[in-house]
């Protein structure tokens, strides 16, 4: 029998859902063990499945694709002995394309393919805007899918390249894709890592010893002892051999826009992003966030986790005290069975629960990270004055979100998304609260180490709270999506 995916909890249906993590190492004993830990660091990016495969001379390729969290697949010695290697590359999951749920192992990467010039497995973090368009021609040149997913295409478009190495079929193919990628890629010598032209997504190089390390982020080369090196760059493709690292440039030059809501959200708060630390970023969102939108109360609490460190800037630019108004269950994960429609009808209650004691006749300012449906903003409002607070203020530590994320997010459809329906007043009645501020995106900017937004030609891709596109999300044009006026976005012609 397949194995169930078990529904995720009300608390996390109301939040943006990470993209995906990949890890790759190469020229280290027992590679895939440092790549299990690399995910497992990775787990925030992805909840729902991972995947590793690995190569040695007398092995060859072996992979594993399980459902779940890394800590309970890839902790088994007996599985772990039979991805033997110094090579090896991971990938853990949150379906942003394709379908979902325990019928998707198919779905599950790395991917795999036999090529004439020999094996490569590939995984992918982001998402290809032009996949449907993509698949439509290969399919009608004979091509076979055997998963749902938009990454499936890059092995395809690899094997109807005429280029004559893996690294070269792999710039030919990345050269007709459009949207984001950041790409892990192994053959039986070589680690690949590529960024898309624009640097949406990260991808950061390591050094373990005489190995290296290819990660989403900077945290899962902590976990494993390796020292940073650097990001490859937008627009980078690096191939690791014997022989060293290799750097090529196979796109265009184009300006770099990266993700401003992995400083706001995404990444986890000990890695670093573009020289600087996720934490400090949101620590200064909040200060920013205190200086735009002042209000007289008593406390400051996070919405945990995501919250804290905005909430810590708040407290220390207002004055105010923080305090953890809100205690998370830090075991109330995704695995939780929900026995009974009373259980359900909890809610949020099951992941958060009031400090009553500190709660009580208290002004209370609740800083979160960002609303989207505003479904668990207003439970946790009616938690927070169940408890006794006199007011409740929220100040929200990103703008608001109003537009889908075609780059690797999971998003609500825009009408969906209570930003794209409502003004802020709206809001803060929709949402029964004595007042809501969300951070301008001046002030985003200012927090990230911007003077501000540059609006004809922004620094980040900001789409969910802008509305302004930087790549052509063609699937979704096509489909009957409006985009807002404006400068025409990038197509893969001008990569």
């Amino acid at each position: 029998m397949t194995p169930q995916m078990p529904p995720a909890h009300p608390f996390d249906d109301d939040k943006l859902k990470e993209e995906c993590g990949i890890y790759g190492v190469r020229g280290i004993q027992d590679a895939a063990n440092f790549v299990a830990l690399g995910l497992h660091a990775l787990q925030h990016r992805g909840q729902e499945a991972g995947g590793i495969v690995a190569y040695s001379p007398e092995s060859h390729f072996q992979s594993a694709r399980r459902f779940g969290y890394v800590r309970d697949n890839f902790t088994s010695k007996s599985l772990m002995e039979t991805l033997p290697g110094s090579l090896s590359i991971g990938h853990v999951r949150y379906s942003t394309a394709g379908s979902k749920g325990a019928t998707a192992i198919r779905d599950v990467q790395p991917f795999f393919g036999e090529f004439a010039m020999g094996e490569a497995a590939i995984a992918h973090n982001g998402n290809i805007t032009n996949a449907a368009a993509l698949r439509r021609e290969l399919i009608e040149r004979g091509s076979i899918f055997q998963s749902s997913s938009d990454s499936e295409c890059i092995i395809h478009l690899m094997a109807r390249s005429l280029q004559r190495t893996i690294p070269d079929r792999m710039e030919d193919a990345l050269r007709r894709v459009e949207g984001a990628f950041s790409v892990v890629a192994m053959t039986r010598t070589k680690l690949i890592g590529v960024r898309d032209p624009l640097g949406v997504r990260p991808l950061v190089l390591g050094k373990l010893g005489t190995g290296y390390v290819l990660s989403s982020e900077t945290c899962a080369l902590d976990i494993i002892g390796a020292d940073f090196l650097r990001e490859v760059e937008p627009g980078e493709m690096v191939v690791i051999t014997d022989q060293g690292i290799e750097s090529r440039k196979p796109f265009r030059p184009a300006k770099p826009r990266f993700c401003i809501f992995e400083h706001v959200y995404f990444s986890r708060p000990d890695s670093i992003l573009g020289g600087r630390s996720v934490y400090e970023t949101r620590a200064q969102i909040g200060k920013e966030l205190a200086h735009e939108a002042p209000v007289d109360a008593d406390l400051v609490c996070p919405v945990p986790d995501s919250g804290t460190p905005a909430a810590i800037g708040y407290s220390q630019a207002s004055g105010i005290p923080y305090a953890m108004g809100i205690i998370r269950n830090s075991y109330m994960g995704r695995t939780f069975i929900e026995p009974s429609e009373q259980i359900r009808n909890m809610g949020v209650r099951l992941k958060l629960n009031v400090n009553r004691a500190l709660i009580k006749d208290k002004r209370v300012i609740l800083v979160d990270d960002s609303v989207v449906r505003g479904t668990t903003s207003r439970k946790i409002k009616d938690m927070i004055l169940d408890a006794g607070a006199k007011e409740v203020h929220f100040r929200i530590a990103s703008p608001p979100t109003a537009w889908p994320c075609f780059y690797g997010v999971d998003t609500p459809q825009r009408e969906k998304l209570l930003a794209a329906t409502m003004t802020e007043d709206e809001m803060r009645h929709h949402l029964g609260v004595d007042s809501l501020k969300f951070i301008s995106l001046d002030g985003l900017y200012r927090a990230v180490g911007e003077t501000k937004r540059n609006a004809a030609d922004p620094q980040y891709c900001d789409a969910c709270f802008s509305g302004e596109y930087p790549v052509r999300p063609t699937d979704q044009i096509e489909a009957g999506f409006q985009m807002k006026d404006g400068p025409e976005p990038t197509s893969v012609a001008d990569v």
